[in-house]
């Protein structure tokens, strides 16, 4: 069975976790479910910025063990090369799953909101 070790922040980058699990859509979901599990509401964990993918549970846990014990300087040279501008990688996650990110309620139909249209005087 495949397990994910990944590294997720809050918006600030302040706080850099780093955790394992065999489903990383259901763990991410699981994060926005309890914003305040590990931090504050300030430092909620939301941002997936780093994931492997491994094939065996016994290397997943030594690679688990192994960036657990990086200092912050290396798991930020782990995160630059694959993901510079530190975006959330879970909307390619949802993307590729099939999932919707946000479906829109308003979809087919034509725009409610009224034109605007710039006022010169």
């Amino acid at each position: 069975m495949k397990r994910f070790v990944y590294i997720i922040t809050d918006r600030n980058r302040k706080n850099l976790h780093v955790g394992m699990c065999t489903d990383l859509l259901k763990t991410l979901k699981f994060y926005g479910e309890m914003p305040t599990l590990f931090f504050d509401s300030a430092q909620q964990l939301n941002r997936l910025v780093y994931f492997e993918e491994i094939n065996t549970e016994e290397q997943a846990m030594e690679r688990f063990k192994q960036v657990s014990t990086f200092t912050r300087p290396q798991k930020e040279k782990m995160i630059r090369p694959v993901n510079p501008d530190w975006i959330d990688l879970t909307i390619g996650l949802n993307y590729e799953s099939g999932q919707k990110i946000r479906p829109s309620v308003f979809a087919g139909r034509p725009s409610i909101q009224p034109i605007r249209r710039a006022v010169t005087f």
